[in-house]
């Protein structure tokens, strides 16, 4: 790691357990239609910290995930030396021992195109040393690499990252000029429409999939965890980029979600002037205020906009702590973005899931930007 990992700051260790569920449902995305759909979920859990005593760290990446790191991204990662020096653990203990009596609520986590079911663990850890479980679910062929507990390794979709607009380059030059548009909230989502309409019509219709995706994670979940999830509770949601937009329409079509995070995700979908009635953060960066107006509109719930300053896209995930390349760990230092960002959502789901509090305790400085939508 270039920085180093950050420590969870919460009362808990962390335990973690990992599923797959299989031959979920016909794969539709282009060039695969002959698999069958898998899932990989990995929970992160809140145990007691003399129970982890004598255990092991639990592995960071697999070197099938670093290789594909290297490939998508150039990022100069040496699996190897990660290893030889200790740094490619994860603050968490595979199958600690559980809290026997004690339940805590669910956060259920979605990563991003390209990215992998570990790549926000940072945010997972501290959420769960904090008393909240956190599944974090991957998705076949748009994840970097999905493991499943058979062994086997699904790779992305070839030519993944150019599937996201068609055409690429028109698309990509468009979504440039939207990133800098001014104007209301009403006209920003308006253009936004306009511009998934014309170059985004794969995207939109993988978001219901990776609903589907989530439904199935979260009735594994119920059969394997009841013992220490608190399903009564509702279910919080919160993802990076596409898993961000996951939350989004989660938050609007699951009874049981009682609340959403949207990591800098554009707002990919149908929506219309369906309303938000569940509390909900949008988490997001400098550069794609402009993809997520929606969210500040049609809602019955207050929304709470969280803008991080001086950081990228891809440094809401872990990717900050690994590379120090301004262009994608960003400006603020990796310790900073990271214990701002953990800190705005807490303060939501303590208000929100847990019920610790009434309202979010948020508040801008140098490093976040803070608006309340009521």
């Amino acid at each position: 790691m270039k920085t180093p990992a950050p420590r969870p700051t919460g009362e808990y260790a962390v335990g973690t357990s990992t599923f797959s569920v299989y031959d979920l449902q016909k794969e539709t995305f282009p060039g695969y239609e002959n698999e069958m759909r898998c899932v990989s979920a990995r929970l992160f859990y809140p145990v007691l910290k003399e129970s982890v005593k004598g255990l092991k760290r639990e592995r960071y990446m697999s070197p099938e995930i670093a290789k594909g790191l290297q490939k998508a991204f150039k990022v100069p990662l040496k699996y190897e030396k990660l290893e030889a020096a200790g740094e490619n653990v994860m603050e968490c203990y595979r199958d600690a021992p559980k809290i026997e009596g004690k339940k805590f609520p669910l956060i259920v986590f979605n990563h991003g195109y390209l990215s992998y079911r570990e790549g926000n663990s940072f945010l997972c850890i501290e959420l769960a040393s904090h008393g909240y479980a956190v599944l974090s679910v991957a998705h076949s062929r748009e994840a970097l690499v999905m493991e499943l507990d058979d062994g086997r390794k699904i790779e992305s979709a070839k030519k993944l990252a150019s599937t996201t607009y068609k055409p690429f380059l028109r698309g990509a030059l468009a979504a440039v000029k939207l990133t800098k548009m001014k104007g209301t909230d009403e006209e920003r989502a308006a253009a936004f429409d306009v511009f998934q309409n014309k170059y985004c019509s794969l995207i939109k219709k993988r978001v219901g999939v990776w609903e589907k995706d989530v439904d199935a994670a979260i009735s594994s979940a119920k059969e394997l965890y009841s013992d220490r999830i608190d399903f009564d509770m509702g279910i919080g949601v919160s993802g990076h980029s596409m898993g961000g937009v996951t939350a989004f329409a989660l938050s609007l079509h699951r009874d049981d979600v009682v609340c959403g995070v949207n990591m800098d995700g554009g707002l990919f979908g149908d929506y219309g002037t369906e309303m938000m009635e569940k509390p909900f953060m949008q988490i997001s960066t400098e550069a794609n205020e402009n993809i997520v107006a929606r969210a500040y509109m049609y809602h019955s719930q207050p929304v709470y906009k969280v803008l991080i300053k001086g950081v990228t896209h891809a440094c809401l995930s872990d990717m900050k702590h690994m590379v120090s390349i301004k262009m994608i760990a960003g400006k603020t230092p990796a310790d900073v973005a990271h214990e701002n960002h953990c800190r705005a959502q807490l303060e939501f789901f303590d208000a929100f899931l847990a019920h610790k509090k009434t309202t979010p305790e948020l508040h801008s400085n140098d490093v976040v930007e803070v608006t309340v939508f009521p």
